[in-house]
């Protein structure tokens, strides 16, 4: 039986019955958490803005340690966005929408249309006959190898860490996100263009306070910051040596979530940036847990403690890692290709 997202394990698997009874007790929003994360989160960063505002007109220098710390607020901001897209940061949809839309707007993404292709990434990851949607662009060894000269070119330059972690992010951001996909449907169509007028009056009236120049600087310098991070996050849990990938015939939700995304084991400063992400397997697992319960989750049973873990240190090796062998069934660098060829 192929796992859906709205269930949790085949009952043919290990510890499948205490899989699913331990997901039960923390699927369930806490109104008074979320009010708190947001709480502790949204008037930091709002009261950073105005210190980087009045400290632009001194110093862009002074600026960017205000920057640096206002990007790490920007990712957990994007965190309750994300949980609100699952319906898991508040009991009530309208709820979730209303702050899915505000936190949206504050890291530069249009709620429905990110929530609808992020969805489309829960249904397949590590399938490698559903790849190009809400994921890293990842190619396997014999595709590489049989691909024509300039798709090779652009692979290596996506995947160059300068661009895939500095330049992608900003572009993402500042420019992708601002058009909707073709395969969008109307209700995401419309989010991208309410989200595009909506950014567009706060660019005007904030620039009218401090000028347009100070505006740039602040919010490019954040995107620059906050985008990596954020990219980073993404790329290495579901980006490491033995990540799950296979095809769709064979292809299973539960293993996928388990065994293809990653629990990120960072230290608590970080955790709290980055909204318990880390706790990517739990995440895969049952998107509807929210972020203040993954990593008590992942504590309440040592079978989570079977998913791939990676340490902030080893996280760094993944970044050389670029093709899927469907032999191996491991990521690899292109310094292998030379194997490859020869054989």
């Amino acid at each position: 039986m192929k796992i859906t997202s709205h269930s949790y394990a085949d009952s043919s698997l290990p510890g499948a019955a205490r899989i699913k009874s331990v997901i039960e007790r923390f699927r369930h929003p806490s109104p008074s958490r979320a009010i708190w994360q947001l709480t502790n989160t949204l008037i930091p960063y709002l009261v950073l803005w105005f210190v980087m505002a009045r400290a632009i007109t001194v110093s862009y220098w002074l600026v960017l340690p205000l920057a640096l710390l206002a990007a790490g607020l920007r990712v957990r901001i994007f965190i309750f966005m994300h949980d609100c897209g699952h319906g898991s940061f508040m009991r009530s949809k309208r709820a979730n929408t209303l702050i899915g839309w505000l936190t949206g707007l504050l890291t530069f993404t249009s709620y429905h249309h990110w929530t609808w292709e992020h969805a489309i990434h829960h249904r397949t990851s590590g399938d490698l006959e559903r790849r190009g949607k809400g994921d890293v662009w990842t190619m396997t060894v014999a595709e590489y190898l049989d691909a024509p000269l300039w798709r090779r070119c652009a692979y290596r330059l996506l995947r160059n860490p300068v661009v895939l972690f500095a330049i992608a992010p900003t572009i993402l951001f500042v420019v992708l996100e601002r058009f909707p996909s073709a395969q969008a449907g109307r209700r995401e169509r419309l989010s991208i263009w309410v989200t595009n007028l909506a950014l567009l009056l706060m660019a005007v009236g904030l620039s009218a306070l401090i000028g347009f120049k100070s505006w740039c600087l602040i919010e490019l310098t954040m995107m620059l910051l906050a985008g990596g991070a954020g990219v980073w996050l993404f790329y290495v849990q579901h980006q490491f040596a033995d990540a799950y990938w296979t095809r769709h015939d064979e292809w299973d939700y539960t293993e996928a979530a388990l065994k293809g995304s990653s629990f990120y084991k960072l230290p608590a400063i970080l955790r709290w940036f980055s909204g318990n992400i880390g706790y990517h397997h739990i995440h895969h697992l049952s998107p509807q847990i929210p972020n203040y319960h993954l990593q008590r989750c992942h504590n309440a049973d040592p079978l989570f403690g079977s998913a791939p873990t990676l340490s902030l240190g080893a996280s760094l090796r993944s970044a050389t890692l670029r093709l899927w062998d469907e032999q191996r069934q491991r990521l690899v660098g292109f310094r292998l290709l030379r194997s490859y060829r020869s054989g």
